[in-house]
C-alpha cells in the first residue's frame, strides 16, 4: 500500500479488497451515513472526514491533522492482510459462500469507550434507533465540529450525570447502564486502556463489572474497540448461524481470526436471499 498526503485529504493507493460501504454499514459503527456522491461521511477520533473508494484507490478527506495517514489506515485495518485471511477461511463451505457475496469486509478499529458505549445502546435495538440515539448523544453532550458534526462524548463528560439527563435522548433503560460505564471508566474501575493486552479472559471480566454488560457487549467492545480478532460476538442471528451451520462448534481455520469470520457470516445470514 503506498500513502499520498494532501492539505486535506489522505490517499491510500493499492490498498485490496476493503470495501467502505461494506465495512462501514454493516453493524458494527454507527455514525457513517452514504452521501449522494457516493461517499461515506462520519465521525471518528473526533474529527469529521468523508470515505470514498475508486479502483483501488482510497480517499479519506475532510479534516486531516499531521500524522492522521496511519491513524485512518489503522482505523480502516488496512494493513491487515484480510485475502490472506479470507483465503483461510474460505476452506469452509459457509465462510467461503459468505466471502465471496460479501468480499471486502473489515474489522475497523475503533475507540474502546465509544465501541463500549454504543453497543450498551445497541442491546434489544435495531440499527436505526441505534443510530439515532447515538447521534443524539454526540449533539447533546459531545464537542461542536461543525457543519452539523459532533465528537463522541468521553467517559469523563457523561460521568458526572444522571441517568434521567439522558432522557432526551430516548435510550430507554440503557441510560442508566451508560452512566455506569461512563463513571466505572473514568473513575478507572474498569481499565479500558488495558483491555487490548490483557489476557482475554481478564479481559470479558473486566467489561462484565458494569451493569448491563454481558458477554455479547463485551465480545464487541473487544472486537471492534480494541482490536481482538479473537472475540466472538454472539446475537440472535449469530446464534442462528451456530445452531444451523455450526452445531459442533466453528471451524479449525476460524483460529484466532473468531471475529472476521463472525462478522461475515453475520451480514451474510442477515442479507442473503439463500434464507429469506
Amino acid at each position: 500500500m503506498k500513502i499520498e498526503r494532501y492539505e486535506n485529504a489522505v490517499k491510500y493507493l493499492r490498498c485490496g479488497s476493503f470495501d467502505p460501504a461494506l465495512s462501514l454499514d454493516c453493524g458494527q459503527a454507527f455514525r457513517w451515513s452514504r452521501k449522494e456522491n457516493g461517499a461515506w461521511h462520519g465521525i471518528a477520533f473526533g474529527r469529521a472526514v468523508d470515505i470514498a473508494k475508486e479502483g483501488d484507490t482510497l480517499t479519506v478527506t475532510g479534516d486531516i491533522r499531521d500524522g492522521d495517514e496511519m491513524l485512518w489506515a489503522e482505523y480502516l485495518d488496512l494493513n491487515t492482510d484480510y485475502d490472506a485471511i479470507c483465503e483461510r477461511l474460505c476452506s469452509d463451505k459457509w465462510l467461503s459462500m459468505a466471502i465471496h457475496e460479501y468480499s471486502g469486509i473489515h474489522i475497523l478499529r475503533q475507540e474502546p469507550w465509544e465501541a463500549l458505549c454504543s453497543f450498551i445502546i445497541s442491546q434489544n435495538n435495531n440499527i436505526p434507533r441505534i443510530k439515532g440515539i447515538i447521534e443524539r448523544l454526540c449533539a447533546a453532550f459531545g464537542d461542536d465540529l461543525g457543519g452539523g458534526d459532533f465528537s463522541f462524548p468521553g467517559a469523563e463528560r457523561l460521568s458526572p450525570l444522571e441517568p434521567e439527563d439522558l432522557s432526551p435522548l430516548r435510550a430507554g433503560f440503557r441510560a442508566k447502564y451508560i452512566i455506569d460505564a461512563a463513571r466505572k471508566v473514568a473513575g478507572g474501575e474498569v481499565r479500558l486502556d488495558e483491555l487490548k493486552t490483557m489476557d482475554m479472559d481478564e479481559a470479558r471480566a473486566e467489561l462484565i463489572k458494569i451493569k448491563g454488560v454481558g458477554a455479547k457487549v463485551a465480545e464487541c467492545t473487544l472486537l471492534y474497540g480494541c482490536g481482538r480478532m479473537d472475540a466472538f460476538p454472539v446475537d440472535v442471528w449469530v446464534r442462528r448461524i451456530m445452531a444451523e451451520m455450526y452445531p459442533e462448534g466453528l471451524p479449525e481455520c476460524t483460529h484466532g481470526v473468531e471475529g472476521i469470520a463472525q462478522q461475515y457470516l453475520f451480514h451474510w445470514r442477515r442479507n442473503s436471499e439463500e434464507f429469506s
